[in-house]
């Protein structure tokens, strides 16, 4: 049953987290440094791409490491990690057997594979030691309820991409299997399912604890606004997406309840937490994240950075060091009124728009954009790549690659509309065209307007031959 659990460790950390997060900052900053250091000396000895980079570096000079990308980590995959027995090859092929999600590779190690969002897949690989920090951190730093901190009475449904090796979908059958007297209550739901499907199946599960995305969570809420989602759940978890402060309002005032968000990424699955005063703490304790701006200088507390840099302080397995993240971070000035010494962030990271179509009897069709990705992804085969919203019934599907793979997402989104009910949608596909920037100004992946604010859209032309033209965002 081995899912990588050393609870001896995981014990261990949790106490650690809880006398981290009741201390002082300057205790903090000492546990971070120490902790750098021997990631830079297991990273140095271990891992011959970073060998060259990390040459005179210190934990007093983390600045002076040149920052890194994915495609150059994933090019380059068996020289970054440190272990010999993790060849991409072999993970590749245990990624493609949904049959062993939430199963330990070698007995020994947690695997998942994030989005292309960047035109690049990743596949990320967690060590004992870096399983028992993500554990101990989200068992100590959630929001914590006193008559049931460990939700045993509670019917959790997490929503989700629930066929493949991702994050989040790991992590739920991995607390299965460790769990048993979880598995009974902890349900993992496809939000690749047509909307009344997902309904009547939330229906039928009448969950206390709902898990998922923020546009998965307001799409139920305009459900149960609608009288067919009767569900009410005493909590709403979400993350992975940018939680606006309108989401949030409009999640809540339907379900009378909390929503409790977090932030992760498959490069660190437990990054920041929300407090009971609502903002995200940064597990400053073991991760590190830089804001930084396009020439990836670092910017002043208070300011949005263009991206930010991750290190991962807990994975010796598969370094992680100044890791451009993608996401737009701002580091609050002022420490919270909740008292932690951990810093407030605000985060802005996936930013791609539902879509709202509409059935050939006239009723609105709401398309969640992580399922459209998710499709394009595992049945298309594609990873860079835009659909733009340019007409009520109308989507064009950009594709940066060949006309091949071109022909074959095209196929996989009709098939997707099809389920939906809607096989009448036109989806028109292009190889290598201008991309469209949405609403806020970034460039998506999924866009509900090709004319967004009532301006002419500004245009990113995309090469083929030059690679990724996406960013993660």
């Amino acid at each position: 049953m081995s899912a990588c659990f050393d609870p001896w460790l995981t014990g261990a950390d949790a106490l650690d987290a809880l006398a981290a997060g009741q201390g002082t900052h300057d205790g903090l900053i000492e546990r971070r440094r120490r902790r750098l250091a021997a990631l830079l000396e297991a990273a140095a000895r271990g891992s011959p791409i970073y060998r060259e980079r990390l040459r005179g570096a210190t934990a007093d000079s983390l600045q002076s490491i040149e920052p890194v990308r994915k495609r150059e980590l994933m090019q380059n995959f068996d020289t970054w990690v440190t272990d010999p027995r993790l060849r991409l090859r072999d993970l590749r092929a245990f990624v493609t057997d949904a049959s062993k999600i939430g199963r330990a590779y070698e007995d020994e190690f947690v695997v998942w594979e994030s989005s292309g969002s960047s035109g690049e897949p990743g596949i990320f690989v967690q060590d004992a030691r870096a399983m028992a920090v993500y554990d101990a951190l989200e068992a100590c730093r959630r929001v914590q309820r006193w008559w049931d901190p460990w939700y045993a009475a509670e019917r959790i449904a997490f929503i989700g991409a629930t066929s493949g090796h991702f994050a989040s979908t790991v992590t739920a059958q991995r607390l299965r299997r460790l769990n048993p007297a979880m598995a009974a209550n902890l349900h993992a739901v496809s939000f690749l399912q047509p909307t009344a499907a997902l309904v009547e199946q939330l229906n039928g599960l009448a969950p206390t604890v709902v898990s998922t995305y923020p546009t998965a969570a307001v799409l139920l809420a305009e459900e149960a606004v609608a009288g067919r989602l009767h569900i009410t759940p005493s909590e709403v978890w979400t993350g992975g997406e940018t939680l606006t402060p309108g989401m949030r309002r409009r999640i809540e005032r339907q379900f009378g309840c909390k929503v409790i968000n977090s932030y992760g990424a498959s490069e660190f699955l437990a990054l920041a937490s929300q407090c009971r005063c609502g903002e995200l703490h940064l597990n400053g304790d073991w991760a590190i994240l830089e804001p930084v701006d396009e020439q990836m200088r670092p910017v002043p507390p208070g300011v949005a950075g263009h991206t930010a840099l991750l290190t991962n302080l807990a994975n010796h397995s598969q370094p992680i060091i100044r890791y451009d993240l993608g996401d737009r971070v701002r580091v609050h000035r002022n420490p919270c009124a909740c008292g932690s010494p951990l810093p407030v962030i605000d985060v802005q990271g996936r930013c791609d728009d539902m879509l709202v179509l509409r059935a050939q009897g006239g009723e609105p069709v709401r398309l969640l954009p992580l399922a459209l990705t998710t499709v394009l992804e595992d049945d298309g085969g594609v990873f860079d790549f835009q659909l733009v919203q340019v007409a009520p019934n109308a989507l064009r599907l950009n594709v940066g690659a060949d006309e091949a793979a071109m022909a074959r997402a095209q196929a996989a989104l009709r098939a997707f509309l099809h389920e939906q009910g809607l096989a009448h949608v036109r989806v028109s596909a292009l190889c290598g065209g201008e991309r469209v920037r949405g609403r806020t100004g970034k460039l998506q992946r999924v866009v509900a307007d090709g004319q967004p604010s009532g301006r002419a859209p500004t245009r990113v032309r995309s090469d083929p031959a030059q690679g990724v033209v996406l960013h993660d965002v």
